[in-house]
């Protein structure tokens, strides 16, 4: 058994919802065992004892939107790029995370499906874990491509995805673009999470496509049509619903008093903050590419040749610093959003998401400013500065 001390714990509260709690010792081996008062833990029952010194004791952070880092990507024929992907997450805290594809030529993206398929059956726990894929595009707008060729966006086909509903765990559509009326009902009962994202859905039809089973908003603010006062969209839909939100938090992407606008609007609730990162992230300033575009890389903006914002160099515990200076929140509740909120929505939360008893030994240990001490993933140690 390892045991560790001396942190503040986030814990869920008796509602569910994370507080900080202090003067207890996580005792765990690959699974979480036990959550003792340390006046009650004796040093001796430890194989090995962490001291946290006065460091927070979190679940490990979720990323449900990642097209890679540290050189990696996911849509790289090289079956390393996934591993690479996972050590680099572990770095910053990650504990899970889903490899995001492109809009590319849809060849590709069944490989690149097939490869996440195996990462996810051949894991070793030298990283963060593969949860599935988040698959973004081809089934998007035209008109709201962003970074994303337009030259393999596809209508909306069930029949082209079956054949990997085990893997995909999210999958991003237009839905205006919809032709099978029963596309978003079919995703959902196949346990896939349907995503609007990449479109020019006005209110309405966001909104009937939120009652049909989509619950789920793709980089919120971005790829969709501005919030207008008599032409709300897809951003009014998602502030007006109980849709779980993503939002890249760089200050790039959004500005920080939008992200405190939004944090209230959804009253501090249906957020997961994400990376959106791609191969960059990690490796400074230069060119790099995306999707076989190339893209450029100064300080924390990327973008394609024609100036258009082309994902992000973002680490996740730098994101959820930036959501905590820019909302106000206090530390639980921002971790709540990495956590909890995506863990629930993907169907494993009774796995993982929160430090509870019976669940994975997926551990961040990490300072106020959210610098990483140390990431645990299935109680083994993956990252020690």
């Amino acid at each position: 058994m390892k045991a560790i001390r001396n942190g503040v714990l986030i814990i869920p509260d008796e509602d569910g919802h994370f507080k900080a709690q202090t003067d207890d010792v996580l005792c765990y081996d690959e699974q979480i065992m036990q959550i003792i008062p340390a006046a009650e833990f004796s040093p001796s029952d430890a194989d090995e004892l962490i001291d946290a010194a006065g460091a927070y004791v979190a679940p490990g952070f979720l990323n449900v939107h990642i097209h890679g880092c540290d050189g990696a990507d996911t849509m790289d024929e090289d079956a390393g790029a996934l591993a690479r992907i996972a050590a680099f997450q572990a770095r910053t805290g990650v504990t899970s995370f889903l490899p995001t594809t492109m809009t590319c030529a849809f060849d590709s993206v069944e490989r690149a499906l097939v490869r996440i398929r195996a990462a996810m059956a051949e894991q070793g726990l030298r990283g963060a874990r593969i949860l599935g894929a988040h698959m973004e595009g081809p089934f998007i707008s035209p008109a709201k491509k962003g970074a994303q060729d337009e030259h393999y966006i596809l209508p909306a086909a069930f029949e082209k995805i079956e054949p990997y509903a085990d893997v995909i765990k999210i999958i991003t559509i237009a839905p205006e673009t919809l032709t099978e009326k029963d596309f978003i009902e079919n995703c959902r009962a196949h346990g896939i999470v349907v995503s609007i994202g990449h479109t020019s859905a006005d209110y309405e039809t966001a909104r009937a496509a939120i009652a049909a089973g989509a619950t789920h908003v793709t980089h919120l603010c971005n790829a969709m049509t501005p919030l207008n006062h008599r032409h709300p969209g897809l951003l009014g839909a998602g502030l007006d619903t109980e849709a779980n939100c993503e939002l890249i938090v760089d200050n790039v992407h959004v500005h920080p008093a939008m992200q405190r606008i939004i944090y209230h609007a959804k009253r501090g609730r249906n957020l997961i903050p994400i990376t959106d990162s791609l191969r960059a992230c990690g490796l400074g300033e230069g060119v790099s590419e995306l999707g076989g575009q190339r893209v450029y890389v100064k300080g924390t903006l990327a973008t394609l040749a024609d100036g258009t914002i082309a994902g992000s160099v973002l680490c996740m515990n730098d994101g959820l610093r930036i959501l905590r200076a820019n909302t106000g929140a206090e530390i639980p509740a921002v971790v709540e959003m990495a956590t909890r909120t995506p863990a629930e929505e993907l169907g494993v939360y009774d796995d993982l998401g929160s430090l509870s008893v019976g669940k994975y030994a997926d551990i961040a240990i990490f300072d106020e400013e959210f610098r990483i001490r140390r990431t645990i993933v299935g109680g083994r140690d993956c990252f020690v500065p």
